[in-house]
Protein backbone atom coordinates (compact mmCIF):
# COMPACT_ATOMS: atom_id res chain seq x y z
CA UNK A 1 0.00 0.00 0.00
CA UNK A 2 1.34 3.43 -0.96
CA UNK A 3 1.79 6.24 1.54
CA UNK A 4 -0.84 8.29 -0.31
CA UNK A 5 -3.41 5.51 -0.14
CA UNK A 6 -2.70 5.03 3.56
CA UNK A 7 -3.24 8.71 4.23
CA UNK A 8 -6.57 8.63 2.36
CA UNK A 9 -7.78 5.67 4.43
CA UNK A 10 -6.69 7.38 7.64
CA UNK A 11 -8.50 10.55 6.64
CA UNK A 12 -11.66 8.60 5.80
CA UNK A 13 -11.57 6.82 9.18
CA UNK A 14 -11.03 10.14 10.97
CA UNK A 15 -13.96 11.71 9.14
CA UNK A 16 -16.19 8.80 10.11
CA UNK A 17 -15.23 9.14 13.76
CA UNK A 18 -15.83 12.90 13.60
CA UNK A 19 -19.30 12.46 12.09
CA UNK A 20 -20.18 9.94 14.78
CA UNK A 21 -18.93 12.24 17.51
CA UNK A 22 -20.89 15.18 16.07
CA UNK A 23 -24.14 13.23 15.76
CA UNK A 24 -26.96 14.66 17.82
CA UNK A 25 -27.89 13.24 21.19
CA UNK A 26 -31.22 12.12 19.73
CA UNK A 27 -29.50 10.30 16.85
CA UNK A 28 -27.13 8.50 19.22
CA UNK A 29 -30.07 7.50 21.42
CA UNK A 30 -31.81 6.17 18.36
CA UNK A 31 -28.80 3.99 17.58
CA UNK A 32 -28.75 2.73 21.17
CA UNK A 33 -32.48 1.99 21.11
CA UNK A 34 -32.19 0.12 17.86
CA UNK A 35 -29.31 -1.87 19.35
CA UNK A 36 -31.53 -2.88 22.27
CA UNK A 37 -33.85 -4.68 19.87
CA UNK A 38 -36.96 -3.57 21.75
CA UNK A 39 -37.45 -0.01 20.57
CA UNK A 40 -36.84 1.72 23.88
CA UNK A 41 -33.93 2.55 26.14
CA UNK A 42 -33.61 2.06 29.88
CA UNK A 43 -31.42 5.16 29.90
CA UNK A 44 -28.50 3.43 31.60
CA UNK A 45 -26.13 0.62 30.64
CA UNK A 46 -26.85 -1.51 33.72
CA UNK A 47 -29.94 -2.09 35.85
CA UNK A 48 -29.02 -3.73 39.15
CA UNK A 49 -31.02 -6.41 40.91
CA UNK A 50 -30.38 -6.27 44.65
CA UNK A 51 -30.78 -9.58 46.50
CA UNK A 52 -31.00 -9.55 50.30
CA UNK A 53 -30.97 -12.90 52.09
CA UNK A 54 -29.07 -15.33 54.33
CA UNK A 55 -26.15 -16.69 52.30
CA UNK A 56 -24.17 -17.67 55.39
CA UNK A 57 -25.28 -19.22 58.68
CA UNK A 58 -27.96 -21.73 59.61
CA UNK A 59 -30.33 -20.81 56.79
CA UNK A 60 -27.68 -20.27 54.11
CA UNK A 61 -29.13 -22.96 51.85
CA UNK A 62 -32.16 -20.74 51.28
CA UNK A 63 -30.14 -17.64 50.44
CA UNK A 64 -27.75 -19.52 48.16
CA UNK A 65 -30.66 -21.16 46.37
CA UNK A 66 -32.21 -17.75 45.75
CA UNK A 67 -28.90 -16.40 44.47
CA UNK A 68 -28.47 -19.35 42.10
CA UNK A 69 -31.95 -18.99 40.61
CA UNK A 70 -31.74 -15.22 40.26
CA UNK A 71 -28.33 -15.49 38.60
CA UNK A 72 -29.56 -18.09 36.09
CA UNK A 73 -32.59 -15.99 35.14
CA UNK A 74 -30.54 -12.79 34.84
CA UNK A 75 -28.08 -14.54 32.54
CA UNK A 76 -30.93 -15.86 30.41
CA UNK A 77 -32.52 -12.42 30.07
CA UNK A 78 -29.19 -10.76 29.34
CA UNK A 79 -28.55 -13.25 26.55
CA UNK A 80 -31.84 -12.06 25.04
CA UNK A 81 -30.84 -8.38 25.23
CA UNK A 82 -31.50 -7.41 28.83
CA UNK A 83 -34.10 -4.76 29.69
CA UNK A 84 -34.40 -1.77 27.39
CA UNK A 85 -30.88 -2.41 26.14
CA UNK A 86 -29.49 -2.42 29.69
CA UNK A 87 -27.82 -5.47 31.15
CA UNK A 88 -29.14 -6.79 34.45
CA UNK A 89 -26.52 -7.11 37.18
CA UNK A 90 -26.91 -9.04 40.43
CA UNK A 91 -25.75 -7.48 43.71
CA UNK A 92 -26.01 -9.72 46.81
CA UNK A 93 -26.12 -8.64 50.44
CA UNK A 94 -25.95 -11.28 53.19
CA UNK A 95 -28.22 -10.89 56.23
CA UNK A 96 -26.75 -13.91 58.04
CA UNK A 97 -30.19 -14.00 59.73
CA UNK A 98 -29.56 -10.58 61.32
CA UNK A 99 -32.56 -8.22 60.84
CA UNK A 100 -30.32 -5.15 61.25
CA UNK A 101 -28.24 -6.27 58.27
CA UNK A 102 -31.43 -6.68 56.24
CA UNK A 103 -32.49 -3.10 56.96
CA UNK A 104 -28.95 -1.86 56.28
CA UNK A 105 -28.97 -3.54 52.84
CA UNK A 106 -32.45 -2.16 52.10
CA UNK A 107 -31.19 1.35 52.90
CA UNK A 108 -28.19 0.85 50.63
CA UNK A 109 -30.32 -0.27 47.69
CA UNK A 110 -32.92 2.43 48.37
CA UNK A 111 -30.24 5.08 47.88
CA UNK A 112 -28.87 3.58 44.65
CA UNK A 113 -30.65 4.86 41.54
CA UNK A 114 -29.19 2.06 39.45
CA UNK A 115 -31.07 -0.58 41.47
CA UNK A 116 -34.34 -1.31 39.69
CA UNK A 117 -35.49 -4.38 41.61
CA UNK A 118 -34.90 -5.57 45.17
CA UNK A 119 -35.52 -9.22 46.06
CA UNK A 120 -35.88 -9.78 49.81
CA UNK A 121 -34.98 -9.40 52.57
CA UNK A 122 -36.04 -13.00 53.06
CA UNK A 123 -38.33 -13.98 55.96
CA UNK A 124 -41.39 -12.12 57.24
CA UNK A 125 -39.80 -10.28 60.18
CA UNK A 126 -36.94 -9.03 58.02
CA UNK A 127 -39.30 -7.78 55.33
CA UNK A 128 -41.55 -6.05 57.85
CA UNK A 129 -38.53 -4.14 59.17
CA UNK A 130 -37.34 -3.10 55.71
CA UNK A 131 -40.73 -2.45 54.11
CA UNK A 132 -40.97 1.27 55.00
CA UNK A 133 -37.51 1.89 53.54
CA UNK A 134 -38.38 0.22 50.23
CA UNK A 135 -41.78 1.91 49.98
CA UNK A 136 -40.47 5.39 50.73
CA UNK A 137 -37.72 4.96 48.13
CA UNK A 138 -40.21 3.67 45.53
CA UNK A 139 -38.19 0.52 44.99
CA UNK A 140 -39.94 -2.30 43.19
CA UNK A 141 -39.40 -5.24 45.52
CA UNK A 142 -40.35 -8.89 45.30
CA UNK A 143 -40.56 -11.27 48.26
CA UNK A 144 -40.09 -14.99 47.56
CA UNK A 145 -39.70 -16.06 51.21
CA UNK A 146 -42.35 -14.05 53.04
CA UNK A 147 -45.37 -16.25 53.76
CA UNK A 148 -47.25 -14.12 56.31
CA UNK A 149 -48.51 -10.56 56.37
CA UNK A 150 -50.61 -8.43 54.04
CA UNK A 151 -49.38 -6.93 50.76
CA UNK A 152 -52.52 -4.91 49.98
CA UNK A 153 -51.18 -1.84 51.75
CA UNK A 154 -47.97 -1.55 49.70
CA UNK A 155 -47.52 -0.01 46.26
CA UNK A 156 -44.09 -1.30 45.26
CA UNK A 157 -43.93 -4.68 47.02
CA UNK A 158 -45.06 -8.03 45.58
CA UNK A 159 -45.15 -11.51 47.11
CA UNK A 160 -43.70 -14.32 44.97
CA UNK A 161 -44.41 -16.95 47.61
CA UNK A 162 -47.36 -19.11 48.50
CA UNK A 163 -49.04 -17.09 51.29
CA UNK A 164 -49.73 -18.95 54.49
CA UNK A 165 -53.48 -18.39 54.07
CA UNK A 166 -53.49 -20.50 50.90
CA UNK A 167 -51.14 -23.14 52.33
CA UNK A 168 -53.39 -23.53 55.37
CA UNK A 169 -56.51 -23.69 53.19
CA UNK A 170 -55.07 -26.57 51.18
CA UNK A 171 -53.91 -28.49 54.26
CA UNK A 172 -57.17 -28.00 56.17
CA UNK A 173 -59.09 -29.33 53.17
CA UNK A 174 -56.84 -32.40 53.19
CA UNK A 175 -57.21 -32.96 56.95
CA UNK A 176 -60.98 -32.81 56.70
CA UNK A 177 -60.95 -35.28 53.82
CA UNK A 178 -58.83 -37.64 55.94
CA UNK A 179 -61.20 -37.36 58.92
CA UNK A 180 -58.66 -35.60 61.15
CA UNK A 181 -60.41 -33.44 63.74
CA UNK A 182 -57.65 -31.44 65.46
CA UNK A 183 -54.45 -29.62 64.59
CA UNK A 184 -51.73 -27.87 66.60
CA UNK A 185 -48.62 -25.96 65.62
CA UNK A 186 -44.95 -25.93 66.66
CA UNK A 187 -43.24 -22.80 65.35
CA UNK A 188 -40.90 -19.96 66.29
CA UNK A 189 -42.56 -17.19 68.28
CA UNK A 190 -41.72 -14.57 65.64
CA UNK A 191 -43.91 -12.76 63.11
CA UNK A 192 -44.06 -15.79 60.84
CA UNK A 193 -44.93 -18.18 63.66
CA UNK A 194 -47.60 -15.97 65.19
CA UNK A 195 -49.11 -15.21 61.80
CA UNK A 196 -49.19 -18.88 60.83
CA UNK A 197 -50.70 -19.93 64.16
CA UNK A 198 -53.43 -17.30 63.89
CA UNK A 199 -54.27 -18.41 60.36
CA UNK A 200 -54.41 -22.09 61.31
CA UNK A 201 -56.64 -21.40 64.29
CA UNK A 202 -59.00 -19.26 62.24
CA UNK A 203 -59.35 -21.69 59.35
CA UNK A 204 -59.40 -24.84 61.50
CA UNK A 205 -62.22 -23.56 63.69
CA UNK A 206 -64.17 -22.30 60.66
CA UNK A 207 -63.88 -25.81 59.19
CA UNK A 208 -65.06 -27.47 62.41
CA UNK A 209 -61.63 -28.70 63.57
CA UNK A 210 -60.25 -28.24 67.08
CA UNK A 211 -57.21 -26.00 67.41
CA UNK A 212 -54.89 -27.88 69.79
CA UNK A 213 -52.64 -24.91 70.52
CA UNK A 214 -49.46 -23.07 69.56
CA UNK A 215 -46.12 -24.27 70.97
CA UNK A 216 -43.61 -21.41 70.60
CA UNK A 217 -40.06 -22.61 70.04
CA UNK A 218 -36.74 -20.88 70.69
CA UNK A 219 -33.77 -20.64 68.32
CA UNK A 220 -31.50 -22.23 70.93
CA UNK A 221 -33.73 -25.30 71.46
CA UNK A 222 -31.69 -28.49 71.15
CA UNK A 223 -34.80 -30.64 70.83
CA UNK A 224 -38.52 -30.20 70.17
CA UNK A 225 -39.61 -33.33 72.07
CA UNK A 226 -41.42 -31.39 74.78
CA UNK A 227 -43.41 -29.39 72.24
CA UNK A 228 -44.48 -32.52 70.36
CA UNK A 229 -45.42 -34.29 73.58
CA UNK A 230 -47.63 -31.33 74.52
CA UNK A 231 -49.52 -31.90 71.25
CA UNK A 232 -49.47 -35.71 71.32
CA UNK A 233 -53.26 -35.91 71.14
CA UNK A 234 -53.57 -33.61 68.11
CA UNK A 235 -54.48 -35.33 64.86
CA UNK A 236 -51.93 -33.20 63.02
CA UNK A 237 -48.99 -30.96 63.95
CA UNK A 238 -48.01 -28.06 61.69
CA UNK A 239 -44.25 -27.45 61.60
CA UNK A 240 -42.15 -24.38 60.86
CA UNK A 241 -40.98 -23.48 57.35
CA UNK A 242 -37.50 -22.73 58.72
CA UNK A 243 -34.78 -24.93 60.19
CA UNK A 244 -36.80 -25.45 63.38
CA UNK A 245 -39.34 -27.48 61.42
CA UNK A 246 -36.76 -30.19 60.89
CA UNK A 247 -36.30 -30.46 64.67
CA UNK A 248 -40.05 -30.89 65.13
CA UNK A 249 -40.18 -33.58 62.46
CA UNK A 250 -37.30 -35.42 64.12
CA UNK A 251 -38.96 -35.11 67.55
CA UNK A 252 -42.15 -36.62 66.15
CA UNK A 253 -40.17 -39.70 65.19
CA UNK A 254 -38.41 -39.85 68.55
CA UNK A 255 -41.65 -39.65 70.54
CA UNK A 256 -43.59 -42.04 68.33
CA UNK A 257 -46.17 -39.40 67.45
CA UNK A 258 -49.04 -41.11 65.60
CA UNK A 259 -50.67 -38.14 63.87
CA UNK A 260 -49.82 -36.36 60.63
CA UNK A 261 -46.91 -33.96 60.29
CA UNK A 262 -47.94 -31.10 58.01
CA UNK A 263 -46.48 -27.79 56.94
CA UNK A 264 -45.89 -25.22 54.24
CA UNK A 265 -43.41 -25.10 51.39
CA UNK A 266 -40.36 -25.06 53.67
CA UNK A 267 -40.92 -28.77 54.35
CA UNK A 268 -39.84 -29.62 50.81
CA UNK A 269 -36.26 -28.92 51.92
CA UNK A 270 -34.32 -32.17 52.22
CA UNK A 271 -32.83 -30.96 55.51
CA UNK A 272 -36.18 -31.97 57.04
CA UNK A 273 -35.78 -35.51 55.71
CA UNK A 274 -32.14 -35.59 56.83
CA UNK A 275 -33.07 -34.58 60.38
CA UNK A 276 -36.07 -36.85 60.74
CA UNK A 277 -35.01 -39.88 58.72
CA UNK A 278 -37.82 -42.40 58.36
CA UNK A 279 -40.07 -40.19 60.50
CA UNK A 280 -40.37 -37.89 57.48
CA UNK A 281 -42.08 -40.66 55.50
CA UNK A 282 -45.67 -39.52 55.02
CA UNK A 283 -45.13 -35.87 55.98
CA UNK A 284 -47.49 -33.54 54.11
CA UNK A 285 -46.70 -30.06 52.84
CA UNK A 286 -48.44 -27.48 50.68
CA UNK A 287 -46.34 -25.61 48.14
CA UNK A 288 -46.22 -24.07 44.73
CA UNK A 289 -45.39 -26.37 41.80
CA UNK A 290 -42.72 -28.88 42.87
CA UNK A 291 -42.45 -32.10 40.85
CA UNK A 292 -38.81 -32.63 41.98
CA UNK A 293 -37.67 -35.28 42.72
CA UNK A 294 -40.97 -36.98 41.85
CA UNK A 295 -41.08 -40.35 40.15
CA UNK A 296 -42.69 -39.07 36.96
CA UNK A 297 -40.38 -38.41 34.03
CA UNK A 298 -39.10 -34.92 33.34
CA UNK A 299 -41.04 -34.82 30.09
CA UNK A 300 -44.10 -34.20 32.28
CA UNK A 301 -42.55 -31.07 33.82
CA UNK A 302 -43.66 -27.64 32.69
CA UNK A 303 -41.14 -26.33 30.15
CA UNK A 304 -40.04 -23.14 31.93
CA UNK A 305 -39.49 -25.04 35.17
CA UNK A 306 -37.59 -27.85 33.46
CA UNK A 307 -35.32 -25.43 31.58
CA UNK A 308 -34.54 -23.54 34.79
CA UNK A 309 -33.91 -26.60 36.96
CA UNK A 310 -31.70 -28.31 34.40
CA UNK A 311 -29.60 -25.16 34.04
CA UNK A 312 -29.31 -25.01 37.84
CA UNK A 313 -28.14 -28.62 37.94
CA UNK A 314 -25.66 -27.99 35.13
CA UNK A 315 -24.09 -24.99 36.85
CA UNK A 316 -24.49 -25.68 40.56
CA UNK A 317 -25.33 -29.36 40.92
CA UNK A 318 -27.95 -30.55 43.38
CA UNK A 319 -28.30 -31.08 47.11
CA UNK A 320 -27.97 -34.69 48.22
CA UNK A 321 -28.58 -35.74 51.80
CA UNK A 322 -25.52 -37.65 53.09
CA UNK A 323 -27.66 -39.85 55.36
CA UNK A 324 -30.81 -40.35 53.30
CA UNK A 325 -29.73 -39.73 49.71
CA UNK A 326 -32.73 -37.42 49.29
CA UNK A 327 -32.21 -34.87 46.52
CA UNK A 328 -33.27 -31.30 45.80
CA UNK A 329 -32.17 -28.67 43.29
CA UNK A 330 -29.92 -25.84 44.48
CA UNK A 331 -32.63 -23.43 43.42
CA UNK A 332 -35.41 -21.16 44.61
CA UNK A 333 -37.37 -20.86 41.39
CA UNK A 334 -39.85 -18.34 42.80
CA UNK A 335 -36.96 -15.89 43.22
CA UNK A 336 -36.26 -16.22 39.49
CA UNK A 337 -39.95 -15.43 38.90
CA UNK A 338 -39.31 -12.02 40.47
CA UNK A 339 -36.72 -11.18 37.82
CA UNK A 340 -38.87 -12.45 34.94
CA UNK A 341 -41.93 -10.49 36.11
CA UNK A 342 -39.89 -7.29 36.56
CA UNK A 343 -38.30 -7.60 33.12
CA UNK A 344 -41.62 -8.25 31.40
CA UNK A 345 -43.31 -5.38 33.23
CA UNK A 346 -40.51 -2.99 32.27
CA UNK A 347 -40.68 -4.10 28.64
CA UNK A 348 -44.46 -3.63 28.56
CA UNK A 349 -44.20 -0.23 30.24
CA UNK A 350 -41.14 0.61 28.07
CA UNK A 351 -39.69 2.19 31.17
CA UNK A 352 -37.90 1.35 34.41
CA UNK A 353 -39.71 4.15 36.23
CA UNK A 354 -41.01 2.43 39.40
CA UNK A 355 -44.53 3.88 39.13
CA UNK A 356 -44.88 2.71 35.54
CA UNK A 357 -43.41 -0.71 36.29
CA UNK A 358 -45.71 -1.14 39.34
CA UNK A 359 -48.76 -0.18 37.28
CA UNK A 360 -47.84 -2.81 34.70
CA UNK A 361 -47.07 -5.47 37.30
CA UNK A 362 -50.54 -5.02 38.74
CA UNK A 363 -52.07 -6.37 35.53
CA UNK A 364 -49.38 -8.61 34.06
CA UNK A 365 -50.18 -12.17 32.99
CA UNK A 366 -47.43 -14.78 32.61
CA UNK A 367 -48.19 -18.41 31.76
CA UNK A 368 -47.15 -21.26 34.02
CA UNK A 369 -45.48 -22.79 30.95
CA UNK A 370 -43.00 -19.90 30.83
CA UNK A 371 -42.09 -19.15 34.43
CA UNK A 372 -39.03 -20.69 36.14
CA UNK A 373 -41.29 -21.89 38.97
CA UNK A 374 -43.96 -23.53 36.83
CA UNK A 375 -46.63 -21.28 38.38
CA UNK A 376 -48.72 -18.71 36.58
CA UNK A 377 -48.09 -15.08 37.57
CA UNK A 378 -51.24 -12.99 37.72
CA UNK A 379 -50.87 -10.50 40.58
CA UNK A 380 -54.01 -9.96 42.65
CA UNK A 381 -53.53 -7.47 45.47
CA UNK A 382 -49.77 -7.79 44.93
CA UNK A 383 -49.84 -11.59 45.25
CA UNK A 384 -48.15 -13.42 42.36
CA UNK A 385 -49.86 -16.74 43.00
CA UNK A 386 -53.43 -17.88 43.62
CA UNK A 387 -55.06 -20.96 45.10
CA UNK A 388 -54.76 -22.88 41.82
CA UNK A 389 -50.96 -22.58 42.06
CA UNK A 390 -50.86 -24.35 45.44
CA UNK A 391 -50.48 -28.13 45.58
CA UNK A 392 -50.31 -30.71 48.37
CA UNK A 393 -47.31 -33.04 48.37
CA UNK A 394 -46.19 -35.93 50.54
CA UNK A 395 -42.70 -37.22 51.26
CA UNK A 396 -42.49 -40.94 50.54
CA UNK A 397 -39.71 -43.48 50.87
CA UNK A 398 -39.61 -46.68 48.86
CA UNK A 399 -37.09 -48.99 47.22
CA UNK A 400 -36.05 -46.16 44.89
CA UNK A 401 -35.35 -43.80 47.78
CA UNK A 402 -37.05 -40.54 48.75
CA UNK A 403 -39.41 -38.67 46.47
CA UNK A 404 -42.45 -36.41 46.58
CA UNK A 405 -45.94 -37.42 45.52
CA UNK A 406 -48.68 -34.94 44.72
CA UNK A 407 -51.87 -35.71 46.62
CA UNK A 408 -55.20 -35.32 44.85
CA UNK A 409 -53.59 -34.64 41.48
Amino acid sequence: MTVTTGRKLLALASATLLLTACASKEERAGVEQAASGSGWSAGMPVVKVGLIGPVTGAFAVAGISMENSVRVEIDRLNAEGGVGGAKLELVVRDTALDPAKGVQAANEFAGDDSVGLVIGPALSAFYNAAKPVLENAKKINCQPMVATGDFTSVKYGYRAQDPVSLDVQKIIEHLKAEGITSVGIVYEGDDAGKGTAAEIQKQAEAAGLTFAGFQETRNDDQSHRAYVENLKDAGAIWISNSAGGAKTMAAAGETGYKGLIVGGSGARNISFVEAAGDAADGAIFSATYYPYPGKEGRDTWKPGYRTHIEEIEKRFGKNTGPKTGAESPKAAEIAADCVLAYAKAAEQAQSIDPDKVAATLDSIEISDQETPSGNSISPDKHEFFGIDDIHVYQWKKDADGWHTVEIGK
